[in-house]
């Protein structure tokens, strides 16, 4: 099967221990095919990129399960469509355009003195300028992902406001501290959720 759930990758947790991680396929394949219908009625399989809990019936057969798990990521068939535009043969545009900039004369005048010039001094300050917003981007996300998922699974263990605190705050060894005594597979995975919380430390 090649399709959506092959690509969304996820966690099953029963209790407090990690039952299954990888592709959706493969994760309902496995707690099907592994765990009882009193287990299943009690596992929650989490996003790995959002954090958020995904609802998942498993009643009937795994094939039954899987194909209803197709329909709801919007997929009726399992193809896939190939969008690939055709290449030509030659030189490829830079896709430079030209427009109008408005600066103070003591703008211009820095820039000019640049190496490269206005032009090239102002694609380099918009491409770093991009890099640091994606960067943020990334940030809020992790820490959006991690939050979810603790929220969920750990929003009353031991100093978990603590470590919502430190994780928003980007203060990896704080965070660290507060979460060392809690279930290892909810730690481990806590830190991997948390990893681009953190940009300029090894999580």
């Amino acid at each position: 099967m090649s399709n959506a759930i092959t690509r969304f990758y996820c966690t099953a947790f029963l209790g407090v221990g990690v039952v299954a991680s990888g592709s959706l396929q493969h994760v309902v394949t496995t707690v099907k095919d592994a765990l009882s219908d009193r287990d299943l009625t009690q596992l929650l399989i989490f996003d790995d990129s959002t954090g958020k809990p995904i609802d998942v019936d498993f009643r009937g057969k795994t094939d039954d399960v899987l194909k209803r798990l197709g329909e709801q990521f919007g997929e009726s068939s399992g193809t896939e469509v190939n969008h690939q535009t055709t290449r030509r043969v030659g030189r490829p545009k830079l896709g430079v355009v030209s427009g109008e900039v408005t600066l103070l004369p003591r703008h211009w005048e820095w820039l000019k003195s640049q190496p490269g010039g206005a032009s090239v001094t102002l694609r380099k300050l918009i491409d770093e300028a991009r890099r640091a917003g994606e960067q943020q981007s990334t940030i809020r996300e992790s820490q959006e992902a991690t939050h979810n998922f603790m929220t969920a699974m750990a929003g009353d263990f031991h100093q978990y406001e603590e470590a919502l605190r430190a994780l928003y705050a980007g203060d990896l060894d704080r965070f660290n501290h507060f979460i060392d005594d809690w279930a290892p597979d909810i730690r481990k995975h806590v830190k991997r959720l948390a990893a681009n919380a953190f940009p300029e430390e090894n999580i």
